[in-house]
């Protein structure tokens, strides 16, 4: 890892999210690439500070995940290669800074690459690390993106406010972070965002949008929300286009609503709405 600054930054915030298997629909490193910016139109002093590289050669299969070619307007060649990258972000009308870790999920060697992570972190003087996810799931796209946060140990689960992870089974590089975060006593939770598995091949904007409200409820901030929320009702209405072309996908979609409904109205409750008004009010204050 490449070290190329080491910011100071007030109580900071670990968000990470990679592409690849954890990654459905693009929806947690879409929620991360709309974190890097979303600051921006507002307040032109908090702009992304590049803190770290992760050195693609040590972690990254290129056949896999191949280097990328693109030529200027000047027909110059340039070659990106895969890798990870480390932001910071110090936000004034904050109470707690952000550090922002993207990039692609690494093919080997995930103990070192943990454990250079936690190490940068450790150096930061992080107190919360935070990992989102995005996988797929029996949910119809017309209705609220269900996001489940979770922590790998009962003791952080109960004090944090979250589920205990009751997965077992194969898992991607933020189940080895979790791990390494409990290992070292370090807060983590882990976000998921369940995409409509046949709305899953272009990138999903709502997805992205339930990650950073989940956020938001969760850090108890404001995220100025941009476009993405007129993006997320585009996606909808496009989904909504290609169901109603094919019969047996709208009729499918229906049962997943009618199953949805049955579900979750039992916990419609006053804390819901209460949630809602209070993020309505954080960004309210914000403005």
């Amino acid at each position: 890892m490449e070290i190329h600054n080491i910011p100071l930054l007030r109580d900071p915030v670990m968000i990470i999210a990679f592409t690849g298997w954890n990654d459905a629909a693009e929806g947690a490193s879409g929620a991360l690439e709309h974190l890097l910016s979303a600051w921006r139109e507002k307040d032109d002093d908090v702009v992304p500070q590049l803190i770290a590289d992760v050195e693609a050669e040590e972690f990254y299969d290129f056949q896999v995940n191949r280097p990328q070619v693109s030529i200027d307007d000047s027909s110059i060649r340039s070659i990106t290669w895969p890798g990870t990258q480390v932001f910071g972000l110090a936000i004034p009308s904050m109470k707690r800074d952000l550090v922002i870790v993207t990039g692609v999920e690494p093919s080997m060697r995930w103990k070192r690459f943990t454990s250079d992570l936690l190490d940068l972190a450790d150096d930061l003087e992080v107190s919360l690390v935070v990992t989102l996810g995005s996988l797929l799931a029996d949910s119809p796209h017309t209705r609220p993106i269900t996001v489940t946060g979770t922590a790998s140990h009962p003791n952080i689960a109960d004090r944090l406010g979250v589920s205990i992870s009751k997965y077992e089974g194969p898992t991607g590089i933020l189940g080895i972070i979790q791990d390494g975060c409990m290992r070292r006593g370090i807060d983590a939770i882990s976000l998921w965002a369940a995409v409509p598995h046949y709305a899953s091949n272009s990138p999903s904007p709502k997805a992205s949008l339930a990650l950073i409200n989940s956020l938001e409820d969760f850090l108890d901030i404001s995220i100025p929300l941009g476009s993405l929320q007129i993006e997320s009702d585009e996606w909808e209405k496009s989904v909504d286009e290609l169901a109603a072309e094919d019969t047996d996908v709208a009729d499918y979609v229906k049962a997943l609503e009618e199953s949805k409904d049955a579900a979750e109205l039992p916990d419609i409750s006053g804390d819901l709405i209460a949630k809602e008004f209070e993020r309505y009010l954080r960004r309210q204050s914000e403005d």
